[in-house]
């Protein structure tokens, strides 16, 4: 029997917790992240989207396209409780959850309590929509790659499974962006040979994806054919737990990029805890637009685990850099773990 793996992402989450909190704003263009003309988004509900907005735009192009768009300044702790509410009701259904993000997750139903994967997705959105008050989108299949895929078919709050019967010709029509593995710059290169979309990648033969996509070729020939053997990953057994972002339009401004350091210290703090382990060496990396990478890392004689504390050590690493490029990818990481001791309060 084929694993049966499930990609849970909930839709539009911290603009959707907002407009959960505020019925006023329900149904209206929410945007979500730094509020000040420098700022970034961090996310933005449908109806903003439907405006040209998107997630890591500046915000001051964000109101030049929705002008009557709601802006709120992020409730990362809010967001976090939240997503633990969530990832709960996940752990109910099956032992075997990898999270990947603050708002999104695998599952493996294979040692789980309902094995249908319908029927498990169907469980888990009414179970968070009742509890939690939010809606998400899951998608279903025998394997990692595409049960993320299906997950974004029916955004938002939509169930889409991908059996293997349907291989290839469900992915045939999809622009090779959607193949995971595939990068900007190798998209661009494709599209320059004349490749827009998986069906024009599939006929060419196994010489070429190891010839033109290097390393990664056999795993992108594999994962159009249906293939990916990662499994979903109880304990990630990491040296470091971070989070990067290449960002939409390349940038020096340090107020930017202050705020993509402060949603990635938010989201490695919630790993953290998810985990039970502290750190004591956080590491900043920014790869400039001729892409060039750097790094830059501070060892603390203390250990850490919190937003404050990870965005304070990560913004003086920031600051004490001369940014002479223009950055296009930004990053936090946070490693030399330990297990975090947690005192248990006596009854009496």
């Amino acid at each position: 029997m084929d694993n049966v793996i499930l990609h849970v992402d909930m839709d539009a989450f911290f603009a959707s917790v907002e407009q959960r909190d505020n019925p006023d704003i329900k149904g209206k263009p929410v945007i979500v992240g730094g509020i000040s003309e420098r700022g970034v988004v961090s996310t933005c509900s449908y109806e903003a989207r439907k405006y040209g907005v998107h997630s890591a735009m500046p915000m001051f192009m964000a109101r030049e396209k929705c002008p009557n768009g709601i802006f709120v300044s992020g409730r990362y702790g809010k967001y976090a409780k939240v997503s633990q509410e969530i990832f709960e009701i996940f752990n109910e259904v099956t032992p075997l959850v990898e999270p990947v993000s603050i708002d999104e997750g695998f599952l493996d139903l294979s040692q789980g309590k309902i094995k249908d994967g319908i029927e498990a997705a169907r469980y888990i959105k009414n179970r968070v929509f009742k509890e939690v008050g939010l809606t998400l989108s899951i998608g279903i299949s025998y394997n990692k790659f595409l049960a993320k895929l299906a997950s974004e078919w029916n955004k938002p709050n939509g169930i889409k499974e991908i059996r293997k019967e349907m291989i290839p010709d469900i992915l045939f029509p999809l622009p090779i962006s959607k193949v995971h593995g595939l990068g900007k710059v190798s998209v661009a290169k494709l599209n320059n040979m004349g490749i827009y979309y998986i069906e024009e990648l599939y006929k060419m033969p196994k010489e070429f994806y190891i010839e033109y996509l290097g390393k990664n070729g056999i795993e992108i020939y594999d994962r159009i054919r249906g293939i990916d053997g990662r499994k979903v990953e109880l304990i990630r057994e990491r040296k470091s737990i971070g989070k990067e972002r290449t960002l939409k339009f390349d940038t020096k401004n340090k107020e930017e990029l202050r705020e993509y350091i402060k949603e990635f210290s938010f989201e490695i703090e919630e790993i953290l805890n998810r985990k039970n382990v502290s750190g004591k060496t956080v590491t900043l990396k920014f790869k400039t637009k001729d892409f060039e990478n750097h790094t830059r890392s501070k060892t603390l004689n203390y250990y850490i685990g919190t937003q404050i504390e990870i965005y304070k050590v990560a913004e003086e690493l920031l600051d004490s850099e001369e940014l002479k490029e223009e950055v296009r990818l930004i990053g936090v990481s946070i490693s030399s773990f330990k297990e975090t001791e947690v005192q248990q309060m006596s009854l009496l």
